[in-house]
């Protein structure tokens, strides 16, 4: 928004007679350099006068003199004409078959077992020299990490697991939900548990991420409930190993189970009623909106997100 309505009066013309005669000192010289008759250069600076509420340039023998706020003024207005250049020209085109580029990414074990793995395969089969470093995803959003740029992209849970932060952008890759899962010679008859038998059993937790709370637990807390935890595990593939000859139960996204839980040695019923899904949601810095390579590394994971979806 604008300070005042005078300024919605402005247009490019007035910005770059601004730049003209601060540069030239000139009327002459500024209206041959614009192509614009030296009566139109007289009126826009009686508009930038108006609208600025000051002389800005003064009439003297070593011609039009800047005052102290036209110089003030001058590096802004230089600012705002490139920024709109740049608007025209738009972002250059990022070609990752060019030249060799590293992307550093923040995310849990879920992104790292289901979207990663058709990453890499999509830069492999076209031959493009990119790299990519996973960072365990920690309690909190790495803020700091994604503005200063050592970190492309985070990737985390959702919705409402973390604070926002100003500065970010977000979006939402898919949605899952939970199930129930066991080995194959303890699986309960009833194709869903109810929440008395969920509870009865042992558990097994993988975590997702360090952190004192998830989804499960603070969805039993609400209903008055807790499970018992016999043991936490640091990967899905830990935590299936982990049940596998026992009676314990081990509640992973539906993705997952697809994936890793082999019918062979496994099997599943649906999770009790009114236990929340969750979301994947991908985060970055709103000044790398419009960076090329950023934006191509977006497109390509939410493109592999889309096939997930669509599988």
């Amino acid at each position: 928004m604008l300070n005042s309505n005078l300024l919605r009066k402005l247009d490019m013309q007035d910005l770059m007679v601004f730049v003209a005669v601060f540069e030239r000192n000139n009327v002459t010289d500024v209206s041959e350099r614009l192509c614009v008759s030296q009566s139109t250069v007289s009126y826009c600076l009686k508009k930038l006068r108006n609208c600025f509420e000051d002389e800005l340039f003064i009439n003297s023998r070593a011609g039009m003199q800047p005052t102290d706020k036209a110089g003030t003024m001058y590096p802004h207005i230089l600012k705002v004409l490139d920024s709109i250049n740049q608007c025209h020209a738009g972002s250059p085109m990022f070609d990752p078959s060019l030249q060799s580029v590293t992307f550093n990414l923040c995310a849990p074990e879920y992104f790292e077992q289901l979207i990663l793995p058709h990453l890499l395969k999509r830069f492999a089969l076209a031959d493009l020299p990119v790299t990519v470093n996973m960072h365990k995803f920690e309690a909190e959003i790495p803020v700091d990490a994604l503005r200063d740029g050592s970190l492309d992209l985070v990737i985390c849970f959702g919705p409402n697991f973390h604070r926002d932060h100003a500065g970010l952008n977000s979006r939402t890759l898919l949605k899952d939900d939970l199930v129930c899962v066991f080995d194959k010679h303890a699986t309960p008859l009833e194709p869903r548990l109810n929440l008395p038998a969920y509870v009865e059993r042992r558990h097994v937790f993988p975590t997702p991420w360090t952190s004192a709370t998830n989804m499960v637990d603070g969805w039993l807390a609400q209903q008055g409930k807790k499970r018992q935890i016999v043991a936490r595990a640091n990967s899905y593939s830990a935590a299936l190993k982990m049940i596998a000859g026992t009676d314990f139960i081990l509640t992973l996204p539906r993705r997952i189970q697809q994936l890793l839980a082999a019918e062979a040695a496994f099997n599943h019923c649906e999770a009790p009623d009114g236990l929340p899904g969750f979301s994947l949601e991908l985060q970055w810095s709103q000044h790398l909106d419009q960076d090329g390579a950023n934006r191509w590394l977006r497109e390509q994971v939410i493109l592999a997100c889309t096939e997930q979806e669509v599988a």
